[in-house]
């Protein structure tokens, strides 16, 4: 870990693996311990912490035009649900009804009742005609070719790969959860009903997103009105 903590996510996941390796010695019986207990996390560096670009106009609008196969469906899922990428992949066939999805959020245990977009309802039906029998309810929406879940790390992969193909590897996962709250900023929708959609995202996080949003939405107006005057 000193060794590698010039990059501290690798750096904190080799206890995680040594871990498990341990946690199979001794099923097997060959140690008792596990040499990785109590070992803390290394912390990342102020310096080095990349905030979330929320996915501006242009990368949305090139993404729904250009984007492909599980990796639209994934782009729509996050900004349509407003919700986490962790909980994107616990999306089962029986979570939706044809208009909404439904989910217990992983991080909060909060349930929610999520109306889909437009754009989200399209990409759902279109995955969901394309499977070769009808799904039963516990299948995942983002599945493997063989059905099983898909992991968060195949889900990432799939969208970095996109991202890299049309060109905007600077808006990530967790910031679609943020242009989704953009949007429905730019509907007029005030901040306990933003909340009461994100499920329980804190006010300062939504107040940073809102408020980008509603300074937009402002300096438009103000502009209209000056090229007006």
């Amino acid at each position: 870990m000193d060794a590698n903590e010039h990059r501290v996510n690798f750096a904190n996941y080799i206890p995680v693996a040594v871990s498990l390796l341990a946690k199979i010695a001794r099923r097997k019986g060959w140690r008792r311990d596990n040499p990785t207990a109590g070992i803390e996390k290394l912390e990342v560096p102020e310096e080095r912490k990349k905030p979330h670009v929320a996915w501006p106009d242009k990368a949305v609008k090139k993404m729904r035009e250009k984007g492909q196969g599980l990796a639209r469906l994934i782009f729509e899922i996050g900004i349509g649900s407003v919700q986490r990428p962790g909980d994107w992949v616990g999306f089962v066939w029986g979570d939706f009804d044809g208009n909404n999805l439904k989910l217990k959020q992983n991080k909060t245990g909060v349930e929610l009742l999520l109306p889909c977009t437009r754009e989200l309802k399209r990409e759902l039906l279109k995955a969901k005609a394309a499977l070769p029998d009808a799904p039963n309810e516990g299948r995942p929406i983002l599945a493997k070719a063989d059905g099983s879940v898909m992991s968060y790390h195949t889900m990432a992969r799939i969208m970095r790969k996109e991202r890299e193909r049309l060109g905007f590897t600077q808006y990530d996962l967790h910031a679609l959860r943020y242009r989704g709250v953009k949007e429905l900023a730019y509907a007029g929708r005030d901040d306990d009903e933003i909340s009461s959609y994100s499920g329980h995202m804190t006010k300062a996080m939504i107040r940073k997103y809102v408020g980008e949003a509603r300074q937009e939405m402002l300096a438009r107006s103000a502009n209209k009105k000056r090229e007006k005057a």
